[in-house]
């Protein structure tokens, strides 16, 4: 599979125990003998020697730098701690890293990559099924600010992404479960047979099936190159990747960065949208009803946590999606299509869904 932006295109690789062939895969995109690995501890612990030993067996020259685990590392302070130790090892702009993590590992890395030296060239090797699916594609790299989530970043894209399904069966719980929020969000915003095949294999996918996610990440990695060929810097199209991302974002702002993980955001965020789009006539009770019930089969949160319209509101003034002081939200219509809405009374709706 390739995400097709010209010269900036990349393959995405997907398939089980794919880890030990990531020094061919570096090998046909002509990626820099002399790289880092960034991870954090707990992912470290579990994949890094591997990786490492497939680079060196490739003839690599692998550094390893470690950030800590959390959302709430996802700062400025943190990327310069990757700048620190990049220029103390005498890192040049020949280099090439390599994120090994979740999407928080993926973001900064990615930020890292466009930033030093003004840029040098990053790899994708997504452990989490969020970051497989989702933040891992598309080139969106950056870093939370105390107002706002991901609001310092950039475009610039991996000249690979690896993607190992057997990564995700030491995925914790929750994790496991906030990356198939993203999976279900495809569905609902094109494609309703992956939606109804999503419903109709849950079981499946609850176990953790090999066969099921390499269906399940290839299908949701199609359609976000689809998207991202399209519209590689959000100008229009990629927006509707965004759908239950500006109440989930306020939701993960206002619970503080970490406490809520942002798959059981966006969980909430589209049972918000849902309900919003049923209230403005673009999906009918059914339509949400399967939107929560599938979300809650694999116990998503699909309620919003207890502040006030003024709480949500003063975050979601800030999303990038507003315009000339409008918020803008992606709205599901129906099963399967999508599009942005300007809501201009968002209080009340805001009001409604939370009383």
């Amino acid at each position: 599979m390739y995400v097709g932006l010209g010269e900036r295109s990349y393959p995405i690789w997907i398939g089980e125990n794919i880890f030990p062939a990531i020094g061919t895969a570096l090998q046909e995109v002509d990626f820099p003998n002399k790289v880092a690995i960034v991870t954090n501890p707990n992912i470290g612990e579990l994949y890094c020697d591997q990786l490492v030993d497939a680079l060196v067996i490739s003839g690599r020259q692998v550094s390893v730098i470690q950030v800590p685990d959390g959302e709430e590392y996802k700062t400025i302070a943190t990327l310069e701690d990757i700048y620190d130790v990049l220029i103390d090892r005498k890192f040049d702009r020949y280099c090439g890293l390599i994120a090994l993590g979740g999407g928080v590992i993926g973001d900064l890395t990615g930020f890292a990559a466009a930033t030093f030296l003004r840029g040098v060239p990053f790899v994708q090797v997504p452990t989490t099924l969020l970051a497989q699916v989702d933040s891992s594609i598309g080139g969106k790299t950056g870093v939370n600010h105390p107002q706002g989530k991901n609001l310092i970043g950039s475009f610039y894209q991996p000249k690979h992404v690896h993607i190992d399904v057997n990564a995700l069966a030491t995925l914790p719980q929750r994790e496991y479960a906030s990356g198939l929020a993203e999976v279900i969000k495809y569905g609902i915003i094109h494609d309703p047979e992956f939606f109804k095949w999503l419903e109709d294999h849950r079981d499946r996918l609850a176990d953790r099936s090999a066969e099921a996610l390499v269906h399940a990440v290839m299908m949701s990695c199609q359609i976000k190159a689809n998207v991202v060929e399209n519209d590689e810097k959000e100008q229009g199209l990629r927006v509707l990747l965004n759908l239950g991302h500006t109440y989930g974002h306020a939701v993960e702002t206002l619970a503080g960065y970490g406490v809520v993980k942002h798959g059981e955001a966006v969980a909430i965020g589209m049972v918000m949208a849902a309900h919003t789009s049923q209230r403005l006539g673009c999906c009918s009770v059914e339509d949400v009803e399967r939107i929560v019930n599938l979300l809650t089969y694999f116990e998503l949160p699909v309620t919003p946590p207890d502040y006030t319209v003024a709480d949500y509101l003063g975050v979601m003034q800030r999303d990038k999606k507003v315009k000339d002081g409008a918020v803008r939200l992606v709205l599901n219509h129906g099963i399967g299509s999508a599009e942005l809405h300007q809501v201009s009374d968002l209080e009340k709706y805001l009001d409604e869904l939370l009383t």
